[in-house]
């Protein structure tokens, strides 16, 4: 198992279709929510931050599987807000 998938408080960043306002912070644990309007493509949310384990990623990930939201990407950050690079 790769160590740094068991790091605890990782960031992620993950990017759905369709539109939440800042107002669902609290729903999901303090994950900042961002809304990407709609132009070209349709409208999509990103919420960023700290998840402490693999364990709240799927329940993060069920929350928004009840609202209906399609997944776009999930992808964990480095601190400094680059995408991490795993060892494939």
């Amino acid at each position: 198992m790769d160590p740094a998938c068991s790091q605890p408080g990782a960031i992620y960043e993950i990017k759905v279709r369709g539109e939440l306002d800042p107002g669902w912070e609290a729903w999901f644990d303090g994950l900042a929510v961002a809304l990407v309007p709609a132009g070209e493509q349709p409208a999509r949310t990103t919420l960023t931050g700290p998840v402490p384990d693999q364990a709240a990623l799927r329940g993060l990930l069920c929350r928004l599987w009840d609202l209906n939201l399609t997944l776009i990407s999930v992808r964990r950050v480095e601190a400094g807000g680059g995408e991490e690079h795993g060892n494939d």
